[in-house]
């Protein structure tokens, strides 16, 4: 990773989604070539010099102070993860690095993972990856005892596994998160070849990466909301936090607790791991897609196979004889549980009428 490049395009790309109206400033000077602030309104608000902007802008200005990046952040109304960020990107690169070392999980927090019990729970690494889960996340998500350890990566199962895709209520909105936070661990570890393949990868593979990569955004994942669309149980909300690790901050506990559906965790629990997922495409129907079945009631809402309902004036599909409108036909009689539409079309004269068994002459006593 070039931190040269990239803080030159990450300062670039803030200036562009301001506008002068934004901080305070008057537009001068006519038509404006490039959107955004220029680098001399952007000098003017932080309190510095244009030469010395430009410099900062290109990656040519050496030992940046705290005071100069804190005002430059000011300027461009930067949020804690966007100011992180620049901090990562202004430090100079040490000549000397170590390699990064392998990422373990220790026992200890395995075994805080495996009693988390009803909620499900895994264990993320610097480069998005999963390095420990539970039963429950592995029914919820996918089985990822049956990934190999480089598809058992988030970025990777965001972009590149159906099934995965097809959990989230709103893929491109997780999609877009995972650009976000996957860009503040590379300007955290710029030297790190593991992390700046996976980026490779994924800018090769997927246009949409590509596409959110170029924006620089960066946001870190304390805490927020899954909305998921499990296949077996359907809609699931859970709220999830991110605990870091003292020892070892590159590694966040997730523990994802449920909302008001202990029905579906059991349900979601005893699914075996391994089990076959549908494809995005044959994704469960929502509640609100699914019509009332035929034989309910539309006034009681139930389910009455043996006494259908309809009003009165429309032909029922089982009526036995022919009714005129706002009469009662044979074998009929009227339904003690009407609707409030039906109330007020009774009292105009018409009736709410249900299917009644007829019995023949000869079975009377």
């Amino acid at each position: 990773m070039d931190k040269r490049a990239e803080l030159t395009e990450f300062l670039r790309t803030r200036r562009a989604r301001l506008r002068p109206e934004d901080v305070g400033l008057h537009p001068y000077g006519g038509r404006r070539r490039v959107p955004g602030l220029r680098r001399e309104e952007l000098a003017q608000l932080a309190g510095v010099s244009v030469d010395y902007y430009v410099r900062l802008e290109q990656g040519r200005a050496v030992n940046v102070s705290e005071e100069i990046l804190e005002a430059v952040a000011r300027a461009l109304l930067l949020d804690d993860d966007e100011r992180a960020y620049l901090r990562n990107l202004a430090k100079p690169t040490r000549s000397r690095r170590r390699p990064p070392r392998t990422e373990r999980v220790r026992p200890g927090v395995r075994r805080l993972v495996d009693m988390a019990g009803d909620v499900p729970a895994y264990v993320v690494g610097r480069r998005c990856d999963v390095l420990a889960w539970n039963r429950l996340a592995a029914a919820l998500f996918t089985d990822f005892d049956a990934l190999t350890p480089p598809q058992r990566d988030w970025a990777r199962l965001i972009f590149f596994n159906e099934d995965v895709q097809a959990v989230f209520d709103d893929w491109t909105v997780k999609a877009r998160e995972t650009v976000a936070y996957l860009r503040l661990k590379a300007g955290e570890h710029p030297d790190d070849p593991e992390l700046a393949a996976l980026v490779g990868e994924l800018s090769v593979k997927s246009e949409d990466f590509r596409r959110w990569w170029a924006d620089h955004n960066v946001k870190d994942k304390s805490n927020g909301r899954k909305i998921l669309h499990h296949p077996l149980v359907g809609d699931l909300i859970l709220d999830y936090e991110s605990l870091r690790l003292p020892d070892d901050p590159d590694q966040v506990l997730v523990p994802t607790p449920w909302r008001r559906t202990p029905h579906r965790r059991r349900t979601c629990a005893s699914w075996p791991p391994g089990t076959p997922r549908r494809r995005s495409g044959d994704r469960t129907r929502r509640p609100a897609d699914r019509t009332r079945p035929t034989g309910e009631c539309p006034s009681t809402g139930r389910r009455e196979p043996s006494r259908r309902c309809s009003p009165a004036g429309r032909r029922h599909p089982v009526a036995a004889g022919r009714a005129g409108a706002g009469q009662v036909a044979a074998g009929q009689v009227v339904c003690r549980r009407p609707s409030s539409s039906m109330r007020a079309s009774r009292s105009a004269g018409s009736a709410y009428t249900r299917k009644a068994p007829v019995r023949s002459s000869s079975s009377r006593p």
